[in-house]
């Protein structure tokens, strides 16, 4: 009998299934380097520190438990590029200074809710007529996005594009006032007097 198999039936005799099915449902909960840490906690008490008894016991990918328990030991956190190499940039991103124009030309044209009830400034600048405007300034029509794409960032930098609405009066209201409910109501039928005439 090999050290693994000792250590394994220690395990099997100290946690039930129920709990070896609790452990791996915390486990797919986390992502990335929180993963690996609890992976690699769980291997250093139940497994003693052995990710091939960890991938028997639990089904985790060794590879990931070893990394966790090198992570452990030397105190550095392994983190993965693919943000580095996968998705595009925003368009904000990319061209910083059409950008910053383009805020400019938002904020020419931006008013502020007339009731005061959110942050939110309306702007009556139309997509189209921001990248009409962006191309005047000398920006090449390759740099500008799509007027779709431009209604988005514009939305993301905090401007919302619809008309801006003027405070509008309120309107009467439909209670009658003290004085019209102290009259007597209106009849169309003609009064005694007059009928005697």
């Amino acid at each position: 009998m090999n050290q693994l198999d000792i250590v394994r039936e220690t395990l099997e005799e100290t946690l039930t299934r129920s709990q070896v099915n609790d452990l791996c449902l915390a486990a797919s909960k986390l992502r990335g380097a929180e993963r690996r840490a609890f992976q690699a906690e769980i291997a250093l008490k139940y497994c003693d520190g052995s990710a091939r008894l960890a991938e028997s016991i639990f089904g985790w990918g060794r590879e990931a438990v070893q990394l966790g328990l090198e992570e452990k030991r030397s105190g550095l956190i392994c983190v993965g590029a693919q943000a580095g190499r996968s998705g595009n940039l925003r368009w904000e991103e990319r061209y910083p200074e059409a950008a910053a124009a383009l805020k400019q030309l938002a904020e020419a044209h931006a008013q502020q809710d007339p009731t005061f009830a959110s942050s939110i400034a309306y702007t009556r600048l139309t997509a189209a007529e921001a990248l009409k405007q962006l191309q005047q300034l000398g920006f090449p029509p390759e740099q500008l996005p799509h007027p779709s794409t431009m209604a988005v960032v514009l939305n993301r930098l905090g401007y919302r594009l619809r008309k801006v609405v003027k405070a509008k009066p309120q309107k009467k209201s439909l209670r009658r006032t003290i004085f019209l409910t102290t009259l007597p109501p209106k009849t169309n039928r003609p009064s005694p007097a007059m009928a005697n005439d």
